[in-house]
């Protein structure tokens, strides 16, 4: 089943996608209360669905399919890490430890777009995408998300959406020298959708080990820039979950992205195979699409640069005591 949320007109909706129309939950129910119940509730409430109040999807405009807890970004794949490292930090490689643990950053919730909308920036001149999969935490009878295994992390993951992580890489550049990051290369934005598809749903593209055997595929101004199977995750989503959980925990409504597919699921990768900025950064203007298969696409135009106040130097001081 497909979750979503929608305006129309001053209105927000919140329930299903059932075929070519949107449907409130029933009881007024709301996605984060749907997601707090977990995902069993799920098919008792589409059988209970208000088609009276139905309203054809293509009349909405839909909104991100959540306001997320939090956001962690993992980077699980091997190529992307292998291609981009180069175009970052000026040196193409995997060190040892990405093998060792999944690594994540957090990112800002606040800044969530929706599909269809347009994409501010700030005054970035190395502007790219980043082509992901991600997962939303619900709950799980008998946890409470706190230190669990891989098996009852697996309980948790209640349905998966389309993320695009947007990155300034010359802001990301600058900071992740700090070795701290990223921050402002990131923070500006992140498009989430276009809707929740349930966990049920992708279980027949799992592979023997547990991966999910899904295309993804990037699309600028049209053309086809990279495409990459999600099965090639250096973990299954179960174990980044758990990871996350990892002395920590995770509560309904966190989103875990998968981190940027390889085979050019953003240009960065490119560059740094490349050796030049080819294809050419995003400018305002140009239309990004990101597809996966059995989840959907999300769709984005680059909007204007914003410009922000500058920026202090830090004072160098005497250091007295």
């Amino acid at each position: 089943m497909r979750i979503a949320r929608w305006a129309d007109g001053a209105d927000v909706g919140e329930g299903f996608v059932d075929g070519d129309d949107v449907v409130p939950f029933p009881d007024g129910l709301r996605v984060a209360e749907v997601l707090a119940r977990g995902l069993g509730v799920v098919p008792a409430l589409f059988d209970r669905r208000d088609r009276e109040a139905a309203r054809p999807l293509a009349e909405v405009r839909l909104l991100a399919p959540l306001v997320p807890a939090s956001i962690r970004d993992f980077v699980a794949f091997e190529e992307h890490v292998e291609g981009v490292s180069a175009s970052v930090d000026g040196k193409s490689e995997v060190v040892p430890e990405w093998y060792e643990a999944p690594t994540f950053y957090f990112t800002n919730p606040h800044t969530v777009r929706a599909t269809g909308e347009l994409v501010a920036i700030p005054e970035t001149q190395r502007l790219d995408v980043e082509l992901e999969l991600a997962v939303v935490i619900g709950a799980a009878p008998g946890s409470t998300g706190e230190n669990v295994d891989a098996a009852t992390a697996a309980s948790h993951i209640f349905g998966y959406t389309v993320m695009n992580d947007w990155s300034a890489r010359d802001l990301q550049s600058r900071e992740m020298k700090v070795r701290l990051g990223p921050a402002k290369g990131k923070d500006f934005a992140m498009t989430i959708g276009p809707w929740i598809v349930t966990a049920d749903e992708l279980e027949p593209h799992l592979d023997a080990d547990g991966f999910l055997a899904v295309r993804a595929e990037l699309f600028i101004n049209g053309e086809l820039v990279g495409y990459d199977l999600v099965s090639n995750m250096g973990w299954p989503f179960p174990e980044l979950v758990a990871y996350a959980a990892r002395n920590s925990v995770v509560v309904p409504g966190d989103v875990l992205g998968s981190g940027t597919v390889g085979n050019g699921g953003c240009l960065g990768e490119l560059w740094g195979r490349r050796g030049a900025l080819d294809p050419r950064p995003l400018e305002p203007g140009d239309e990004v699409r990101l597809v996966i298969e059995g989840v959907g696409e999300v769709v984005n135009v680059v909007g204007p640069r914003v410009a922000a106040p500058p920026v202090a130097r830090a004072r160098t001081r005497s250091r007295a005591r």
